[in-house]
Order: C-alpha cells, then structure tokens, then sequence
C-alpha cells in the first residue's frame, strides 16, 4: 500500500468531507420541495469504488445503514462494466438498501484516467411517490403496492443528456410531477458536484495516494471504535419498546434486542422482536442497521468520523419474516423513522446499566408526520410533508432539549413563512408545550404544538405519529414525558381527536394540531436542584 503522510491524510480527509457536505447545500439550494430545501430530509455520501462509504454528512441518522449499503447493493445489478462517465442512476427498491419508496437516490459514478474510483450517492426524500394518498404514506396499507412507485436501478441521465422517457415514467406516476423534476434536476447537480470535486482531489494528489487514503480512513475509523467498545464493560445486555399499533391492528408490537459485549467487538441480536406486521410500520434490514449505527456512534464514540470503517466491529441479525426484516411485499413507509426509534430506544434501554452516564432517558419517539395534499387556488398540485421536533429525553447531567428533532431524524424546521407562501395555509400557533417533560432529577424536554388552519378547497390530511399510547421513558426513577396527541378542530363545537396513523378527508376551514411527545426524566424527581425547581415555577425554559 502507498504510504501517506499525516499531513496530507488530514487534507484529503477534510477535502472529501467538504464535499459530503457541499453535496448537501447543492440539493438544497436547487431543490424545489420545502422538505428538501427548508427541512433538508436528506443524506449524502461518497464510496469508494466496492460501495463502502469513505464519508457522509452530518445528514439524516435514518439513512446511515442504508447509504452503508446501497452502492454495494446496486453493483450487484447493475457491474460496473455497465456505467460510464456522465451517468446518474436513480432507485427506490428496498432491496438496494432501500428504506422506504419516498426516499429516492441517485448514484454516480466518478471516473479517473478511464477507471471507477468511486461513487457519488444523495439520497432525498420526494413528497409523493404515487400510490394510493397523496404523499404516499397510506396508513392502512397491506402490501408494498399500495405506497408509490418502485424504482429499481435505472438510468435517468447520462453524457449524452436525458433519458427523457425513463424521467417521463417517473413523473407520470407521482403527484406534483413539475416540483418534483426539480428536486431530480436537484439530486443530479449534487453528485455533478461531488464528481468534479473528487476529481479535483485525484488530480491534485494521485490516484494511489488518494485510494490509500481511503484506506486508511476506514482502518482508522475502525479501530477508533474498537477502542471505543472496549471501554463498555463485558456482558450480555437485553432491551426492549413498544410501537403503538400498525395502523391497521390495533395492537402494541414488540422490538427486542440482545447485545453482547466482548472485548472490542459488540453482537446486536434482534431475535424476540415480533413477526412483521399487517400495516405499513415494518421496515428494512437496514434500518435495523441504521439504529445500531446511530446508537453506537452517539453512545460509543461521537468523534469517530463516518465511514465504514465505524461498523466493521458490530455483528447484527435480524431474523427474516420479523417487523425489522420483513417479506419482499410488506408495507414499509411509515416504519422507517417510526420503528427504527422503537429499535434505538431498546438499545438505549440495554445499554443503560452497562453505560448510564452516556445514557439519556427517552426522547419524544416520531416524526410526527404531517402530511396535506390538494389543489391550491391556482389549480395545482400540492403536498405538505412535514415532520415536528418534540421533547428530548434528560441525561445524567442536564435537562433534556426542547422542540427539536432527536435520535433518528434531524431535519431543521421549516420557516411558518416558507409553509405559508407555499401551502394554502396558515399557522396559527406553533410553540412549546409546558408541564410535558417527564419530571427527574433532571428533567426530559417539551413538546411542541403546531395549529394549521386548511385555507381553500378539499384536501386528503394524513397522520403519521407514534409514542400516542406508549410515552418517554424515564430512566433510573425519572418519569415518563407526556404522551402525543392530534385534535382535529381544537376548541370548537366539533372538536375531536385524530390517531397517530390516519388518512382522511378535510375542508377549507378545518384546523389540525398536533402536539408531540414530552421527553422522559432522568432520575429521581426529589432529587432535583432547588435552583432547577424555582426554574420550573418560574416557567423558565432551562
């Protein structure tokens, strides 16, 4: 192997992760969807040319096991003999690291002196994918057919220009086809981008030198986290949370994990976890991965840059036909961020006694999905997807954050002003919750509540909310947050409540609140700080 000197691995490290996140303000700087380019639901990286990620952006935790994956996925069907300069591949498929069918990538690779030395991926998600709702989340799905469009590896554009008709068949089976050509033309200058810049890297410092490079960012990450394992006290530590229901039985499901802890290398068993569901709150094998990722880069070693050199020390199984694993045709979309954070907080719960003072309580536990689509005055097509930040569980040194994204996602907030000029909406409150933090020795965060008035017409409103039933847990004597909840028409004559999964009709008029899940404590509440109590009766945020 070519030796290199700290100096230039250092340059090269941060030149390749400048790039990840270059990658990300190009998508979102160009993209027309206010998810992608005001909430920026979005992840991008860079592999080498095996598939195996060399750097990701501080994206989306969700899409950490599924950008691990998707290159190496893709070669599988489609060889690298195949690809040529120029090209940018696009697929949905679950079974090409797939997570659920609106989260969209594009795939390109990055030639040098005639050779594939690496690949470009982003991945996005699109408003609607077709299927039975707009907005593609269909809350009582059976089957995969029932959530949009699947798009196995194809080509979209290439040296040459357009593939016009594959680009047409696309938009010819989604909603808002003109926004989202955009957000495509969007995903395809992102990883334009990324390949002029990897090329630039190439250029300047050599092919061997570079490819060394990213060998050794993958060995260094690696034993970074050995290390980091190997402070975790030996042993066998079992957890477990509970999803509300799957929107279509009206039953809790289980997610169980068993981890071992051997040295410097860590098993993450999810044997126990129910058979897969009837409703759409299964999801992939690789989000199973992606909560496993998530959990011990924060819990483990936070510093560690990420590459896949991070996951070469964990073994994970995941029994085939469970909620985490399911059959080829089960219904996924909402169990992407939904039971993916029912896995982390198991883990979360196992690890506690090994690791309590890296552990925080629960966190308000969904993305508490909102989604609105009709017709605006103008006549066209829209579709409002949003997410909603809640209350973060407490640790063992402060209070937990308030009205923000936590564990599995980490979307921004999207300005009242940008929904408004966008939506024929208005927000008629949006503010943080008082009293929902579980209470401790610390205290878990505040949930937020958001109040969206329908301004014109008819529109098809979904819901997409978990922890309604099951609230933050509190850890070491801390107690629960609050629990979320959705009201249609709050405060008036018809008032009602609405469930966390839901896909109905509303009218102009109408006003949906949603308020989502106060975090848990940390501790025994008698053992709060005087200082922290006269805070609270002061109804100061602290």
């Amino acid at each position: 192997m070519t030796a290199v000197n700290p100096i230039t691995l250092e340059v090269v490290r941060n030149a390749i992760y400048s790039i990840a996140e270059e990658m990300r303000l190009n998508v979102m700087r160009t993209s027309r969807s206010p998810i992608l380019k005001e909430a920026g639901d979005l992840s991008c990286a860079l592999t080498d040319a095996q598939g195996r990620i060399i750097a990701q952006g501080r994206d989306i935790p969700i899409h950490l096991g599924v950008m691990a994956f998707t290159v190496q996925k893709f070669l599988e069907r489609v060889p690298a003999s195949e690809l040529r300069d120029g090209d940018v591949y696009f697929t949905n498929q679950l079974e090409v690291g797939g997570n659920h069918l609106p989260d969209v990538k594009a795939i390109t690779p990055v030639f040098f002196d005639g050779e594939i030395v690496a690949f470009a991926i982003n991945l996005c998600h699109w408003p609607d994918i077709g299927g039975a709702v707009p907005g593609s989340y269909y809350t009582t799905a059976r089957e995969i057919y029932q959530e949009g469009l699947q798009i196995p590896p194809i080509r979209v554009f290439s040296a040459a220009g357009t593939e016009r008709r594959v680009l047409d068949l696309i938009l010819l089976n989604v909603r808002g086809a003109e926004e989202r050509e955009g957000d495509i033309l969007g995903q395809r200058a992102a990883n334009e981008v990324a390949a002029r810049r990897l090329k630039e890297v190439f250029t300047r410092y050599g092919r061997e030198t570079t490819l060394a490079c990213f060998s050794r960012f993958l060995d260094e990450s690696e034993q970074l986290m050995r290390a980091a394992i190997a402070e975790v006290p030996a042993g066998v530590y079992t957890g477990d949370d509970f999803l509300d229901n799957d929107g279509v039985v009206n039953e809790s499901r289980r997610v169980a994990v068993t981890i071992t802890v051997e040295g410097d290398r860590a098993t993450f068993d999810f044997t126990g976890t129910d058979p897969q569901l009837v409703g759409p709150l299964n999801t992939t094998y690789y989000i199973a991965c992606s909560a496993v990722y998530y959990a011990t880069k924060a819990l483990f070693g936070p510093a560690i840059p990420i590459n896949a050199g991070c996951y070469r020390p964990f073994e994970i199984l995941v029994p085939k036909g469970t909620l985490l694993n399911p059959l080829a045709t089960a219904p996924v979309v909402g169990g992407n961020h939904e039971t993916s954070r029912r896995a982390v907080d198991a883990i979360f719960k196992a690890l506690a006694p090994a690791i309590p003072d890296r552990i925080h309580a629960g966190s308000f536990g969904s993305s508490g999905v909102i989604i609105i689509g009709g017709t605006d005055p103008r006549g066209r097509q829209y579709i409002s997807y949003e997410t909603n930040g809640g209350g973060l569980g407490a640790g063992p040194r402060s209070d937990g954050e308030s009205g923000c994204q936590s564990n599995m996602g980490n979307t921004m907030n999207t300005p009242v002003e940008a929904l408004e000029a966008s939506f024929p909406f208005r927000i008629e409150s949006y503010e943080l919750v008082p009293g929902t933090g579980g209470r401790g020795r610390f205290r878990g965060g505040l949930a937020l509540q958001r109040t969206v008035r329908l301004l014109h017409g008819t529109a098809t409103l979904t819901t997409m909310c978990e922890r309604c039933v099951h609230p933050m847990f509190g850890l070491f004597d801390g107690e629960p947050g609050t629990p979320a909840k959705i009201t249609l028409n709050p405060g008036g004559p018809d008032e009602q409540p609405i469930p966390g999964k839901i896909n109905r009709e509303i009218e102009a008029g109408m006003v949906i609140r949603i308020q989502t899940g106060g975090g848990g404590g940390y501790g025994p509440p008698v053992e709060r700080s005087p200082s922290l109590l006269a805070a609270d009766a002061a109804d100061y945020e602290t």
